[in-house]
């Protein structure tokens, strides 16, 4: 098996954080800095939104760049510092809720000194060039455009940043393989990015991508400018509200802790499943109404197949012998044993291709074929009981292995 560090980069200085804390400072002031997710974004809303009908204002974000990255202003560095941790601290809760974990934190502005010495490297071996002003890789001739690594003003891009953290996850780690995981609207750049690597002596195919597009509303794209997106604060409320009526339709006496661990469990596979079964390539459309369906292709229909198979077991109160004979194994039963044996050849299937809705459509099969063989065999108090209950403690325990490689937790009841 291979070693994997999950590693996260995240965006903590550049543009976007610099005309954060421009309207803050200019036109939002007076208000509490508060670690709550609608009012940090909707200051982000509002710079674009004035940034957009006023463009010569970015001459004033420009300059709070360029102090943020020197760091010579104590206050703004202050303000950036506040900011960033009530950033940090939202972000962890809701990595934790969804059941998700990194072995490593990178921040952008650890990669800012180191990536402008790269820069300047690249210019003095002749590989980067001035253009305007900037320091640019120019990749007309490979049909890959320019690639900018310094700003006219000498103020760092993420471009080089990118080339610091490569080097840096080189030196600390000595990956045979960097899988970078990315929105399809960087793709041109990480192409960019491993044509540079190239030219800076690594190895081209120790670099592989994994490219996300865009998810959408059933209405359209989502936005952080215009404000046209959904919150997680808010969007997971509502899930973990519906999944609460659901349950308590199904289970009267059920504690309130119970009840709010069950609904979010649930609620998390239903996020998580109806982004990971579509193909990562394409627009990924996050329909609310369908994930929250407890029939049909989602999250909800595939732990509601697991705690049945849990029930059953229960309902069963002993544990299976090894004598699994049967009489005649019923076309049901069949097709159940053909899908279980085929998890392996899946997961390694997804493995090469870097393609999680393999394992997502895999877990959708298994438990139509399951569902199936529960309404046509009776298992308990059948002759052929034992074997049919060796099959469903084998379904409980493959299916609970394919959603782990999605993330998804299961829960032993509905």
């Amino acid at each position: 098996a291979n070693k994997v560090v999950r590693a996260n980069y995240s965006g903590d200085t550049g543009m976007h954080v610099a005309k954060w804390i421009w309207c803050y400072k200019k036109y939002h002031s007076k208000e509490r800095i508060k670690g709550d997710e609608s009012w940090i974004a909707s200051i982000y809303v509002d710079a674009s939104k004035r940034l957009s009908e006023k463009e010569d204002l970015q001459e004033e974000v420009n300059k709070i760049n360029e102090k943020l990255e020197n760091r010579t202003d104590k206050k703004l560095n202050e303000l950036w510092k506040k900011t960033r941790k009530l950033s940090i601290d939202s972000w962890k809760r809701i990595y934790n809720e969804i059941n998700t974990k990194f072995d490593k934190y990178y921040f952008e502005s650890e990669m800012e000194k180191r990536g402008k010495e790269i820069s300047y490297e690249l210019l003095k071996k002749g590989i980067a060039k001035r253009s305007d002003g900037a320091v640019i890789m120019d990749f007309k001739e490979q049909n890959l455009g320019v690639w900018v690594l310094l700003r006219k003003d000498d103020t760092v891009l993420y471009s080089a940043k990118d080339l610091a953290l490569a080097e840096e996850k080189s030196k600390r780690y000595h990956p045979d393989r960097n899988i970078l995981v990315h929105g399809s609207e960087q793709n041109l750049h990480f192409q960019q990015l491993f044509k540079t690597l190239e030219l800076m002596g690594y190895e081209r195919e120790k670099f592989t991508d994994v490219s996300f597009d865009l998810v959408r509303l059933p209405t359209g794209k989502m936005s952080s400018r215009t404000g046209e997106n959904i919150l997680y604060s808010d969007f997971i409320k509502e899930i973990t509200d519906y999944a609460k009526e659901q349950i308590a339709k199904r289970e009267r006496k059920i504690s309130k802790k119970e009840l709010e661990e069950r609904a979010l469990a649930i609620s998390i596979a239903a996020i998580k499943y109806s982004m990971l079964k579509q193909d990562s390539r394409k627009v990924i459309v996050f329909d609310k109404k369908e994930s929250l369906n407890f029939e049909g292709d989602t999250g909800s229909y595939l732990l509601y197949s697991y705690a049945r198979a849990c029930s059953i077991i229960r309902k069963a109160k002993r544990k299976t012998k090894k004598d699994f004979s049967h009489s005649e194994i019923s076309v049901q039963e069949f097709e159940l044993l053909k899908k279980l044996s085929q998890f392996p050849d899946v997961v390694l299937d997804s493995y090469k291709a870097l393609n999680s809705s393999m394992i997502a459509n895999y877990s959708y099969e298994l438990a139509q074929k399951f569902n199936g063989f529960y309404h046509s065999c009776k298992v308990i108090g059948d002759k052929n009981e034992n074997f049919r209950l060796s099959l469903v403690e084998a379904l409980k325990y493959v299916l609970k292995n394919s959603l782990n490689l999605l993330g998804i937790e299961t829960v032993e009841r509905m």
